[in-house]
């Protein structure tokens, strides 16, 4: 298996987990609420499909850098919006929040710039 490969596996297997959370767990909801957008629920449900829809394309290593760049936008507005206010606790423990975002964030940054 190549490097390329096990990347899209995992950052695929993070974001399928995650669309499923959020189509499965009724809690999630709150979570969008909380975050004062406007229809809260609806852009959960349409983040979600997003999620799935760009996981299972990295899985099956078709359209990889469209799959990333949506994924890139979705990781940015999460780190936006739930990282950065995490500030307010202090900067060690917004770094700490944000480690597994901003790892993400760097994966997917090297599968947008390595497919063409």
């Amino acid at each position: 298996m190549t490097t390329m490969k096990l990347i899209r596996y995992l950052v695929a297997f993070v974001f399928l987990i995650s669309a499923l959370m959020k189509l499965l767990n009724s809690e999630m909801g709150s979570v969008f609420i909380n975050l004062g957008l406007p229809s809260p629920l609806q852009l959960m449900y349409a983040v979600a499909t997003a999620e799935l829809i760009a996981g299972i394309l990295l899985i099956m290593g078709r359209y990889i850098k469209y799959a990333a760049m949506v994924l890139l936008f979705i990781i940015t507005a999460a780190i936006i919006l739930t990282k950065i206010p995490a500030l307010h606790g202090g900067f060690v423990h917004a770094l700490f929040s944000a480690r597994l975002d901003v790892l993400l964030l760097g994966l997917l940054v090297i599968l947008y710039r390595n497919h063409p």
